[in-house]
């Protein structure tokens, strides 16, 4: 048996990936760097766009500026999202490039709402703890190593659909790590396991549209450029394939290259502890029955009309009272993850001003003309491209919802000029963008199982396991754009 590994708290996440940044060895501190390097950026790109662009409305230097500062601040400084995006809301309005009703409506945007409710939901499943029995009680009939890492994919897949936050799911399926990791006492088998949970997080996100907040902003963009925004299911038929497919994909490259044939072989005894095998009681019946019946009722949202905010709403009423869950509305309410509602907001303000103001039509227009003389690129290039800069992306932009605010205006809307659906462009970069497991630092899920004492496994093992699976990923969205897609009524 090994010792079972424990969970780093936020301080020790916090110091193991700020070590060796501080100071770079015999030269000026990484901080004054970074206020260096980013300093230079938001004047040259204040310079570009105030004095060296011709052609373009205040407005549109205005929302230009923001987002590039925005940017900068995310990327450069490394600043916390969200007071950035609500900075950034605040100067369009007092500048006047988007209205000030704008961002007091982005915080009762349906998106914002969606996202509100969903994480109710999903403070309520978290309490009852019955994502963790019943993960438990699907792996017990499996006795060996192979079967039971399929089986753990396809667990973790389906908690795509309820529970909204990659975090979220991290922190429940922690609990069920350290207890197969302890019950198997494989070292390897153990780091196999460590790279196999937030791996199959992040990647099966995209299945649903609640999977991330980025996918609410992808929505928002598409219905705002004019195209049909895909509901609950729409996406769900979309993505879920495609996600499902590369869950599977990244479980089969870790059985293959991070365990022999002997640990894959392993027979096993998984056994729940003894607080997950109490009998389900009438209450935790009622929850699942309820969130059953949520997830049925956004999926066909299309069928009885009822918008998708209003059907969470009434779910989460419903699931987070004391008579069904047992736990008080205002005690949900304390799983909201208000900091993401509130970065979400202001991403949306800025999105807005892009598309009012015209800047994203006129991005799009002066790359039509940059390549003029190129000539028209091939639409296949054209996604593949997109896809490319958004999977590479999260090596630049830590977040998520960032990616998504800064990829669709500033790659997907021009790159729509050559001909190509502006709504597809905005899937694959969107969904492209969910990959996000190269580095520790790169995604919650991973600093979390990567932060362990011992530690799980080593950086080199994420980035070999990041290389294996980009090419198959980038390969993969874009059979779906320009093959899949296409039959399901989103056209290249």
């Amino acid at each position: 048996m090994t010792a079972s590994p424990v969970i780093a708290s936020d301080q020790d996440l916090v110091a193991m990936t700020s070590v060796g940044r501080d100071r770079i060895e015999g030269h000026m501190p990484v901080s004054e760097v970074r206020l260096l390097v980013g300093a230079m950026l938001v004047a040259f790109a204040g310079v570009l766009i105030f004095l060296a662009a011709d052609g373009l409305t205040l407005p549109m230097r205005l929302a230009l500026m923001v987002f590039a500062t925005t940017l900068v601040c995310w990327t450069v400084f490394d600043l916390p999202e969200t007071p950035v995006a609500l900075g950034g809301a605040a100067v369009l309005a007092v500048t006047g490039a988007v209205d000030e009703q704008a961002v007091y409506g982005a915080l009762g945007n349906d998106i914002v709402w969606l996202m509100l409710t969903a994480s109710v939901i999903a403070a309520v499943l978290q309490a009852s703890g019955l994502v963790e029995r019943l993960a438990f009680r699907l792996l017990a009939p499996f006795r060996d190593v192979r079967r039971l890492f399929w089986v753990v994919t396809l667990t973790i897949f389906a908690t795509a659909f309820v529970i909204p936050s990659t975090s979220a799911r991290a922190a429940i399926f922690m609990p069920v790590f350290l207890g197969l990791a302890s019950a198997i006492g494989r070292p390897g088998v153990t780091r196999a396991l460590a790279l196999l949970f937030p791996s199959v997080i992040l990647l099966s996100a995209a299945a649903s549209l609640t999977g991330a907040g980025a996918h609410l902003v992808a929505v928002d963009f598409i219905r705002r450029s004019g195209g049909e925004a895909p509901g609950f299911l729409g996406w769900a038929l979309l993505a879920a394939p495609f996600a499902l497919l590369t869950c599977l994909i990244a479980c089969g490259l870790i059985l293959r290259c991070f365990l022999d044939e002997t640990d894959r072989l392993a027979r096993l005894d998984v056994s729940a502890p003894p607080t997950q095998k109490r009998p389900f009681a009438v209450r935790d019946k009622m929850i699942l029955a309820v969130t059953a019946a949520i997830v049925a009722a956004l999926a066909t949202s299309d069928l009885h009309g009822i918008a998708l905010p209003v059907v969470a709403l009434i779910g989460a009423l419903v699931l987070a009272s004391e008579k069904v869950s047992g736990m008080p509305f205002r005690k949900a309410l304390k799983g909201v993850e208000w900091n993401l509602l509130l970065f979400l907001a202001g991403t949306l303000v800025i999105g807005e001003a892009l598309l009012s103001t015209g800047t994203a039509t006129q991005l799009a227009d002066r790359l039509i003309g940059a390549f003029s003389q190129i000539g028209k690129p091939p639409a296949w290039l054209v996604v593949l491209l997109a896809i490319a800069v958004a999977t590479f992306a999260h090596i630049v932009i830590a977040s998520r919802t960032a990616r998504a605010t800064v990829l669709i205006p500033a790659v997907a809307l021009p790159l729509a000029g050559f001909g190509v659906s502006p709504a597809c462009l905005i899937m694959v970069t969107t969904i492209g963008s969910g990959y996000c497991q190269t580095l520790m630092v790169s995604a919650k899920p991973v600093a979390l199982f990567g932060g362990m004492e011992p530690p799980a496994f080593s950086p080199s093992d994420l980035l070999r396991l990041a290389l294996m699976l980009a090419l198959p990923f980038i390969a993969l969205l874009a059979l779906f754009a320009l093959v899949i897609w296409p039959v399901t009524g989103l056209s290249v």
